[in-house]
């Protein structure tokens, strides 16, 4: 016995040692959340916003969900100059839908990019070549997703915002629609792997390497993006948004990332399963980071989000009978750690609620269960970060 409870004391020291300093940066950043700038809302717009946004939208098969985009995006006002679709030689109709978008909006253009070129990515590309056509006369660029929801007064509220603001790019974390009980519970896990690296929304990060940006809607000025030679500097990358924002902020430009769960939906993925291959393939952001700072979070993440749960389920089925006493042990100071991270996590998702929309999910209760899916949610980061991506959106790439 008396060896058993040594060799849970070395254990629970080397997992304090792991451990605390982990938590005490996790503290430091949720601790920036009561200053941080409160949520995008929609604003009208006003005559000097006048023809100043360009919107560039890449489309490759996306039939089945960009309506609500060309709907929501025909309703934004005068600021929208034009909207450029690009779209990658689809073939479910999505760009007979765009057409006829057109038919009621002339703003809306139509073209087809040009063949990949070698060490690019597609996602990428078709942005960079929508941005070699977009009018000069546009002071913004705005990037947009096919699968985003926008409300009227968005690209009003985010340019007003940017320019108040200075800022020289600005991208929005959107609010999440969840329709199917498996999403309601890992996709909040999921979510949480970038909350506690990264600042929240509406902090700006100090270092550049530390940035987060959405490419799902992404202004940027015009002047800003030809000065980097458009997306050439993530050209290759997967997560072309986040590497992108943090080559423009290494340039000395003005970044930010701010909420926009009030202006901004998003439907990514159907089910679980999905969300799973689709999403947590690009949720390492290996592409945008150095090794020594992906080994940085992936241990961050095990911490403070991989571990706790499983370090109190442990210790409350398997512990042993000297547990219980209230004596000073590495054994007890482990297990009131991890009740503690436990309990802020729990607390954080009345923090990230907001950024959900149940209304019409089936089993939205297990939204409040998303804790017990962390271990998961941090594999999946594990799994992504040692694995080059050879499929994204029906494009197989041979070397990258």
């Amino acid at each position: 016995m008396q060896d058993a409870l040594s060799f849970a004391s070395v254990i629970s020291l080397l997992l304090l040692l792991i451990q605390l300093p982990a938590t005490a940066i996790l503290l430091s950043r949720l601790l920036k959340g009561p200053s941080r700038h409160p949520p995008i809302t929609p604003q009208n717009s006003t005559p000097e916003l006048l023809g100043c946004v360009s919107v560039v939208i890449p489309t490759l098969n996306e039939a089945l969900r960009i309506a609500p985009l060309l709907d929501g995006i025909s309703q934004q006002s005068y600021e929208v100059r034009e909207i450029i679709i690009v779209d990658s030689k689809s073939s479910d109709g999505t760009p007979e839908l765009v057409k006829t978008a057109q038919q009621k909006d002339p703003r809306f253009r139509l073209m087809t990019d040009d063949p990949l070129p070698t060490g690019w990515v597609g996602r990428p590309w078709a942005l960079h070549y929508g941005f070699l056509h977009i009018s000069e006369a546009s002071e913004w660029f705005l990037g947009m997703d096919a699968d985003i929801q926008p409300s009227p007064g968005l690209v009003a509220g985010l340019v007003k915002i940017a320019e108040t603001q200075g800022y020289d790019l600005v991208s929005l974390s959107p609010q999440f629609i969840l329709k199917y009980p498996g999403e309601c519970w890992l996709q909040p896990a999921l979510l949480m792997t970038l909350l506690y690296r990264f600042n929240p929304a509406g902090v700006n990060a100090e270092q550049s390497e530390r940035v987060m940006a959405n490419g799902q809607c992404y202004l940027c000025r015009s002047s800003v993006l030809r000065a980097v030679g458009g997306y050439t500097s993530a050209n290759n990358s997967f997560c072309d948004d986040v590497t992108l924002a943090r080559n423009i902020a290494a340039s000395g430009y003005k970044v930010g990332f701010l909420d926009g769960a009030k202006v901004l939906k998003v439907r990514m993925y159907e089910g679980a399963m999905e969300t799973w291959q689709q999403w947590g393939r690009s949720l390492d952001l290996k592409d945008a980071s150095s090794r020594a700072q992906l080994w940085g979070d992936l241990w961050l993440l095990t911490a403070v989000q991989g571990l706790p749960l499983v370090v109190v389920l442990t210790y409350l089925f398997f512990s042993p009978p000297p547990f219980v006493s209230l004596s000073l042990s590495p054994s007890l100071l482990l297990v009131v750690l991890n009740v503690f991270l436990v309990v802020i996590r729990f607390a954080m998702l009345f923090a990230i609620a907001p950024s959900y929309d149940r209304n019409q999910a089936k089993g939205g209760w297990l939204f409040w269960l998303s804790p017990l899916a962390d271990p998961i949610a941090v594999l999946r980061i594990f799994l992504s970060a040692f694995r080059t991506p050879r499929e994204w959106r029906g494009r197989k790439y041979s070397t990258q």
